[in-house]
């Protein structure tokens, strides 16, 4: 029976989920403006047990501590997770006691990261639509707080991107400009995205804050929290530092007001039609040497190390008013006027700039493929674009020349030097010499060649070069490691003694049941990535000489799973910014890179060959990590200075993160701590789903009061759900059992 009249009596009787506590109405009125003073009053009604004592439905061991701090003044944990302890005095509406666990929760926080934290770049200006006229030089220093100067960024020359196939067709590359029209279903929501735009260039604050996901996409004046993704209490709110000060449980991500606007977008326009983007949140990055390129959803901008100045934005694109999808970066092709290469691809057209070290740009072509570009990228001067149905685009930098070409239908690729290798549907492993391809233009083809099949006509779903060291000397060299659609793993070698029959069959080993996705081999493993939630087996390789041996041949190194749930609608640009790797060398120490849940803040970076933790990095300003690149640096001009290896991860506000993952390495190295699973632990994987949004599971249980903030949060794929729930049942298995 609910009761609305004030209560009687000094002393109350409560029952908090199912145990009772006796207290003074002054006790629980001491503090004015509560949960327990609207509850006495009779503003909040409320239910009675059947012995009359008022029924409150939540957690009795934190009532406890909630209770003992309104009697004495006193905070005992008594190994409460603190953020817990918030969460209820959030509830019941205890401001003191929501500022000291506040306080505490700060004190292990910084928006200067810990040491593994590298510096920052803010959001950049969006550009207005512009015409053919070239841009003038913009060179911005950006605001990085205690950068170490003295470094700069090196990746391999092979950048992953895509292409599709048509009919083989030439093109001679001008100076051109493109305009992409848009289809009539698309106009509305552009539109809106335009709108946007304009208002965030004119409107955008100066500086750079670390709470601006609301003010740089709707250019407010008042500064909101950082944390808070609860938008009821937006109006009227003033600015604080951590945001609980509206009392709300909130959870750490700056991506709802993105989810609302794209939710209220589809609600006019209609979601399946709606092609509208966040204009600041990144989709993707890519780094060649001393720079990085950064796409956001209609323009890219690059920015360059400098020795002495650190980070500068040097290049902003025009804005494209298709949804960018892939991007790729050039950053060393000599000393001339554009001896920066950028290029982007959007649909079937791949768009290609010249940047000078001054930033000024020139417009290469337009290009089309005539199918969507699935893999964009540089193999020295060419630019490749592939598409999974078979279709090859080059353009190279000495003939300016744009090529087309059949091929099979393509469902793996690997680079090694000048040479591009291709896995295809039939079995097969082609392989094309770059190098080779201005002398091919008389005969308008590329030079395709099979280099091996597969004994069972597998379709080559991941492919792995390894050029050993003496590759050099001899081109002969070579080993290459592949995975098909029947989950098994290859290693094919062609040694100087092979040469004339092609690459032989080394070593086959079928421990997948499902798609392998990803293969690497390097100097020390075998790694392999099957689609079962990204299973890796991981083997250690024998070498005499530098080249494989069998004796004793490989050994199983471990087992682990490297879990990524997806959203049921992801972005067309998230597998290519969410790559989970393995990054690094052939010969160096290569790294997972985790993220658990689609609007993570954080990210679980673990060993390659045994799936071990190194470090999780978290954003500093608790924004959602849209996307991420691992890049080793090279060592700069001073002398002793030697390569480095960061993580940059893109943000849902529009911002550039930096980490040290060579002292995170080194770190790891030196702890003793030996996790088996290095992956996120069940409270981290528990605290990470409150961002999603599950409502899909098996649970039969009615859930009677939803948040409000689950109408903006991110759907999992029912698979994901369903691999939950298995998670779920076997941890209660192994409980019971115990």
């Amino acid at each position: 029976m609910a009761f609305h009249q004030p209560y009687s009596g000094d002393i109350l009787h409560l029952n908090v989920g199912g145990k009772r506590f006796s207290t003074s109405r002054q006790t629980l009125t001491l503090i004015p403006d509560t949960f327990f003073t609207a509850l006495l009053s009779g503003r909040i009604s409320s239910l009675r047990d059947e012995k009359g004592a008022i029924f409150i439905d939540r957690d009795p061991k934190i009532f406890s501590i909630i209770l003992n701090y309104l009697r004495t003044r006193e905070i005992e944990l008594n190994g409460t997770d603190i953020r817990t302890l918030r969460h209820e005095a959030e509830y019941y509406n205890i401001a003191p006691l929501v500022k000291r666990l506040m306080l505490c929760e700060e004190l292990t926080q910084s928006t200067c990261g810990d040491v593994l934290f590298y510096g920052s770049l803010p959001p950049p200006y969006i550009p207005i639509q512009d015409s053919t006229n070239g841009s003038l030089p913009c060179v911005e220093t950006t605001a990085v707080h205690q950068v170490r100067p003295g470094s700069s960024l090196r990746v391999p020359d092979g950048q992953n991107g895509s292409g599709d196939n048509n009919k083989a067709s030439t093109s001679t590359a001008g100076e051109s400009v493109e305009t992409s029209k848009s289809t009539p279903g698309q106009n509305p929501p552009q539109a809106v995205a335009q709108a946007v735009a304009s208002g965030l260039v004119q409107n955008r604050p100066q500086g750079h804050s670390r709470n601006s996901s609301l003010e740089l996409r709707l250019g407010m004046s008042t500064s909101y929290s950082r944390s808070s993704q609860d938008l009821r209490g937006l109006a009227s709110r003033g600015h604080s530092r951590a945001a609980s000060l509206d009392l709300r449980h909130v959870r750490n991500s700056s991506a709802d007001l993105n989810k609302l606007i794209r939710n209220d977008v589809g609600l006019i326009f209609g979601m399946t039609n709606s092609s509208w983007a966040d204009p600041l949140r990144v989709q993707i990055i890519k780094a060649h040497h001393n720079w990085i390129v950064v796409a956001y959803a209609h323009f890219v901008v690059c920015y360059r190390l400098k020795d002495s100045s650190g980070w500068q934005q040097v290049f902003t694109s025009p804005y494209i008013e298709s949804c960018i999808e892939r991007i790729a970066i050039n950053a060393k092709m000599g000393s001339t006027e554009t001896s920066k290469m950028v290029a982007i691809s959007y649909g079937s057209q791949v768009r290609l700039w010249g940047i000078s070290d001054t930033g000024s740009r020139t417009n290469i072509g337009t290009f089309n493929l005539h199918v969507r570009v699935e893999y964009l990228f540089f193999i020295g001067s060419q630019l490749v674009a592939l598409s999974p149905s078979g279709k090859l685009g080059v353009w190279h930098a000495m003939t300016q020349h744009w090529q087309t070409q059949d091929v099979m239908p393509i469902a793996s690729f690997d680079t090694a030097g000048s040479i591009l290798l291709l896995g295809c549907n039939n079995g097969c492993i082609y392989y094309i010499d770059m190098q080779k391809f201005p002398l091919r233009m008389k005969d308008n083809d590329l030079l395709v060649t099979e280099l091996y099949r597969d004994p069972n006509n597998d379709t080559v779903t991941a492919i792995s070069v390894y050029l050993t060291p003496k590759t050099n000397l001899c081109g002969n060299w070579i080993e290459i490691a592949y995975g098909t659609t029947s989950g098994a793993v290859r290693v094919i070698v062609q040694h100087p003694e092979t040469v004339g029959h092609g690459p032989q069959l080394f070593q086959t080993f079928t421990v997948h049941q499902s798609k392998v996705t990803k293969v690497t081999l390097s100097e020390k493993y075998l790694v392999s990535v099957c689609s079962e939630y990204n299973h890796v087996r991981s083997w250690r390789v024998t070498r005499f000489r530098g080249m494989l041996s069998t004796q004793p041949g490989s050994t199983p190194e471990a087992s682990f799973k490297i879990v990524a749930l997806e959203a049921v609608e992801p972005t067309i640009s998230h597998g290519a910014a969410n790559d989970c790797g393995p990054f690094g060398e052939q010969d160096d120490e290569q790294v997972f890179i985790q993220k658990v849940v689609p609007d993570a803040d954080q990210l679980f970076v673990r060993l390659a060959s045994n799936g071990k933790r190194v470090c999780v990095i978290k954003a500093v300003d608790g924004s959602t990590v849209s996307a991420f690149c691992v890049h080793e640096c090279e060592g700069s001009s001073r002398m002793g200075s030697r390569p480095r290896r960061f993580i940059f991860t893109g943000h849902s506000n529009g911002s550039i993160q930096m980490w040290d993952l060579t002292t995170a390495l080194d770190l790891s190295y030196k702890t003793d701590t030996d996790k088996t699973n290095g992956g996120p632990s069940p409270e981290e994987l528990l605290r990470m789903l409150d961002q999603c949004d599950i409502s899909n599971s098996l649970c039969s249980t009615p859930c009677m009061s939803p948040s409000p903030s689950l109408a903006a949060a991110t759907r999992l794929k029912s698979s994901n759900v369903a691999f939950l729930n298995q998670l779920h049942q076997d941890s209660d298995r192994s409980s019971s059992s115990t």
